[in-house]
C-alpha cells in the first residue's frame, strides 16, 4: 500500500511476535533506530493470551504505539458501559500507556468512551475493512447460480452424496427457486442451525414459494470439540429436500460467486464483534440480512441490510424480500457501496494518515478517521416495522 501513495514521511511498523516471546526486547531487535516511528499492533484476546505481558511490552517501548482492538464489545450486560469485564480490566491496564487504539464501530467508541472518558482523545473509529469484487458484483444471479454449480458439482472436494444431491435437485439451477445460505468457517456460535429453522419457517409462511436453505464451508481446526460437534450434528440433520450442508473450502475466487449467487445471506451469530465472511459478503453484493449484535449489526445497518434483535422479525423481513426481488437488488446495491466507501484500500490509507498525525504530536484531539456512512434507506425498513407491530 505505501508503494501506492507519496513517500510516507515515518515509517510504520506492522507485526504480531511469537505467542512465547513478545517483549520490548523482541520488538527493538527486528527494527532499524528511525526518529518517529510507529508501532501498530493488532490486538485479539485468542492471539495476545496474557494481558499484563502485552502491556509490559507497551511500557518498554518508547516508540509511538497503536493498537487496533479486534474483539470488544459493546453490547454485553457484563459492565456498565457494554464492554465485558475482561475488556474493562484490559482496558484499564493499556489506555496509560498507548497513544492511540483504534475501533472498528461506533458502538465500541461510544463504550470505551464512557468508560475512560479520561482518555477518550486516544480512541479513533476505523470501520473494518471490505473486500471488493467488482466483476462478481455485476454478474447476474443467474450466472452466479450456474458457476457455482458447476464448481460444486464438477471441482470441488465434495463428497459424492453431495455432488449427487446437488445435481438431483438442481436448487442452483432453478430460477423459481429463493435460496437462503451461509458460508465460512464451521462453527459453534454462527447458528448454522437456525438457517434450515429459517427456511422451514419461511416455507409455512409461503407454502406456494420454493426455497433452499445452503451452507458452504469447513473446519478450520478439526480438534475443536465444539465445532466438530456442530459439523457432525448438521451433516447428519441438514442433508435432505432443499436442504445442504456442504463442506468444502471455497477458494478465493469462488468464495464471492457463492455469495452473490444466495438470493439472501442469513447469519444469526450467537456471540460476534465482527465477520470477516460479511466483508467478503458486502463486496460481492449479496443480499444480507443478520442479527442486530454488535459491530456485524451495526456494519450490515449501515450497508442498507436487514437486521434485527429479534428472530421473528427478521423472518418477517425476509418473507418481504422474497415476495419482492426489487427490494433484494437495492439492497445488494447498497452492500457494494458501502464496500467502495470501506474498502481494505482506503482503510489502509486511513491508518496511514492517523500514525502520520501521531506522529506530529503526542497529544492530539480524537481524529475524525472515519465519516459515518449514513444507513442505505429502503422500502423494506418501513414495510418491516408496520409489519412486526402486529407480532405477538
Amino acid at each position: 500500500m505505501s508503494a501506492d501513495r507519496a513517500q510516507l514521511t515515518n515509517p510504520i511498523w506492522y507485526g504480531i511476535p511469537s505467542r512465547d516471546d513478545f517483549s520490548a526486547s523482541s520488538i527493538l531487535a527486528g527494527l532499524s533506530p528511525v526518529k518517529d516511528q510507529v508501532l501498530w499492533f493488532q490486538h485479539e484476546f485468542d492471539i495476545w493470551r496474557d494481558n499484563a505481558r502485552f502491556v509490559d511490552m507497551l511500557r518498554g517501548l518508547n516508540d509511538i504505539k497503536v493498537v487496533t482492538l479486534h474483539s470488544l464489545h459493546f453490547q454485553s450486560g457484563e459492565t456498565p458501559y457494554g464492554l465485558r469485564r475482561h475488556e474493562y480490566s484490559f482496558l484499564h491496564l493499556l489506555l496509560p500507556h498507548t497513544d492511540a487504539i483504534t475501533v472498528f464501530s461506533d458502538g465500541v467508541y461510544k463504550a470505551v468512551a464512557r468508560a475512560f472518558p479520561e482518555y477518550s482523545d486516544k480512541v479513533h473509529v476505523l470501520w473494518h475493512g471490505t473486500h471488493l469484487y467488482p466483476k462478481v458484483a455485476r454478474m447476474s444471479k443467474a450466472e452466479a447460480k450456474a458457476r457455482i454449480h458447476d464448481y460444486l458439482v464438477g471441482e470441488s472436494g465434495l463428497n459424492q452424496a453431495s455432488k449427487y444431491n446437488l445435481r438431483q435437485q438442481c436448487v442452483l439451477l432453478d430460477p423459481e427457486t429463493v435460496v437462503i445460505g451461509e458460508a465460512g468457517f464451521i462453527s459453534a456460535n454462527k447458528g448454522i442451525g437456525l438457517l434450515y429453522h429459517a427456511r422451514n419457517v419461511l416455507r409455512r409462511m409461503l407454502p406456494r414459494r420454493k426455497i433452499a436453505a445452503v451452507y458452504v464451508g469447513f473446519l478450520r481446526q478439526a480438534n475443536a470439540i465444539n465445532d466438530s460437534e456442530c459439523a457432525a450434528e448438521s451433516r447428519t440433520s441438514y442433508n435432505g429436500v432443499g436442504e445442504f450442508f456442504l463442506e468444502t473450502y471455497l477458494p478465493e475466487d469462488m468464495l464471492p460467486v457463492l455469495l452473490r449467487a444466495l438470493d439472501i445471506y442469513f447469519y444469526w451469530p450467537s456471540d460476534c464483534t465482527q465477520s470477516g465472511i460479511v466483508a467478503h459478503a458486502l463486496g460481492a453484493g449479496a443480499t444480507i440480512v443478520c442479527r442486530d449484535l454488535e459491530g456485524v449489526g451495526e456494519t450490515v445497518r449501515m450497508a442498507g441490510g436487514l437486521t434485527s434483535a429479534d428472530f421473528a422479525q427478521l423472518i418477517v423481513g425476509i418473507k418481504e424480500l422474497i415476495l419482492d426481488s426489487r427490494l433484494r437488488n437495492e439492497m445488494s446495491e447498497g452492500a457494494v457501496r458501502y464496500a467502495e466507501k470501506c474498502s481494505w484500500r482506503t482503510q489502509a490509507l486511513k491508518h496511514f494518515e492517523l500514525a502520520e498525525q501521531l506522529c506530529r504530536s503526542r497529544r492530539v484531539p480524537r481524529l475524525v478517521t472515519n465519516t459515518p456512512v449514513a444507513s442505505v434507506p429502503s422500502q423494506l425498513g418501513n414495510r418491516l416495522g408496520r409489519a412486526t407491530d402486529a407480532l405477538p
